[in-house]
């Protein structure tokens, strides 16, 4: 018989992530802090919008590129948050969540051959995304003692004649970075030199912590060469919903259309009449997240501190990266003694790229009361680990 599969998708790994989610799942009283998901209930505001749109019978397909008063609700609030102004018909599309904009984007915009520079560690789908639309990635590894941030000189660094484009993950899952204005204005010059386009995922924007979350698309020069992701998920607890949106070119968006048209024909109806809701009258319910989420960052920075393990402060999204590079142990190993010894389930560095090596991802998206049992079982551990290195 006839090989039935591609090279391609076989040569993939799977994600690493949901390795330990599969496992804690079925283990008794163990802790998960492996999954980057809000453990708040979408604000019920928005979840009786989505109901009484179905008790409307709106249940029919919206236009591909979305709703137009959720597309219109969207560059209001890109607008007022980053006064970046979008024009709602055509350089707009809402997508099944930021994911599914990140692969129509990098389809829409590679041929076969082009680089893509991704910085590392990140998000487990921009290097997938790219192999699967033709493209070549190439990594960045981002560096501890520049908190994790990406530099103007990593890019010139990385840049070839092939580059075309850059994707811009911040703030930064698995490490919690950001970028601030004038990181974002450094690396602006060399993007305008070298003419690439910027895939900018900003899904965690309203999860910053440390000042305002500054897009690139709102800096001279560069609107016109970034397409801006982001999403519903995070911010407003809505992951299940399944929405996100990209804003961009007309010529990108139009592509991007194209292909999500063929797909997946639009994103969930109920969905979007939720998403409408969220974005008129939401804000009080993020600023009340956010707050809660900078509580537990606090708490566990301050646990970091008091057992003595290596943790730069991150400033965004809702995941800690501390070091375990004392320890002797590759961040797997680490993660699977953890689990195995202390039912704690925690992502090894290494699911988001080989850079996170001798690391740790750590999501509090949880109760301050499950993070508390998880870093006394976490300081049992590591006494235990000490223990052992000094016999």
């Amino acid at each position: 018989m006839r090989n039935p599969l591609s090279d391609t998708i076989v040569s993939i790994k799977p994600s690493g992530i949901r390795k330990f989610f599969d496992i804690v799942s079925e283990m008794k009283d163990a802790i998960s802090l492996g999954v980057g998901e809000p453990d708040f209930d979408t604000p019920w505001h928005i979840r009786d919008e989505g109901i009484y749109s179905l008790e409307k019978g709106k249940t029919f397909y919206t236009s591909n590129s979305g709703l137009m008063e959720l597309r219109k609700e969207i560059c209001n609030y890109i607008d007022r948050t980053q006064g970046v102004k979008y024009d709602p018909a055509n350089e707009v599309i809402v997508t099944v969540g930021g994911s599914e904009a990140i692969d129509i984007g990098l389809r829409a915009m590679l041929n076969p051959g082009d680089e893509v520079l991704i910085p590392q560690p990140s998000y487990v789908s921009y290097e997938p995304c790219t192999v699967l639309a033709g493209g070549k990635p190439v990594i960045i590894n981002l560096k501890a003692e520049n908190d994790f941030r990406l530099t103007a000189r990593e890019i010139e660094e990385a840049v070839t004649e092939k580059t075309k484009v850059l994707i811009l993950p911040f703030p930064n899952n698995p490490t919690g970075a950001i970028m601030e204005k004038k990181d974002l204005e450094e690396i602006a010059e060399v993007i305008l030199k070298h003419d690439l386009i910027v895939l900018s995922d900003e899904i965690y924007a309203e999860l910053t912590y440390n000042g305002k979350h500054v897009s690139i698309a709102s800096l001279p020069g560069m609107q016109e060469r970034t397409v801006l992701i982001n999403g519903f998920s995070k911010a407003y607890a809505m992951t299940g919903w399944r929405l996100g949106y990209a804003c961009g070119p007309e010529e990108i968006i139009k592509q991007m259309t194209k292909i999500h048209q063929f797909a997946i024909m639009c994103a969930p109806t109920t969905a979007q009449y939720a998403a409408i809701e969220a974005l008129k009258n939401g804000d009080g319910d993020v600023a009340e997240m956010r707050e809660a989420y900078n509580q537990r960052r606090r708490f566990l920075m301050n646990a970091f501190r008091e057992m003595g393990i290596e943790c730069f402060e991150p400033y965004g999204a809702f995941y800690v990266f501390p070091c375990i590079k004392e320890f002797g142990m590759t961040s797997d190993e680490f993660a699977t003694r953890f689990l195995e010894e202390e039912k704690v389930a925690a992502v090894p560095g290494t699911a988001f790229g080989d850079s996170g090596e001798g690391y740790l991802r750590i999501s509090y998206a949880y109760s301050i009361e499950r993070l508390k049992e998880a870093m006394e079982r976490l300081k049992r551990f590591v006494e235990k680990l000490r223990a052992e290195q000094a016999k």
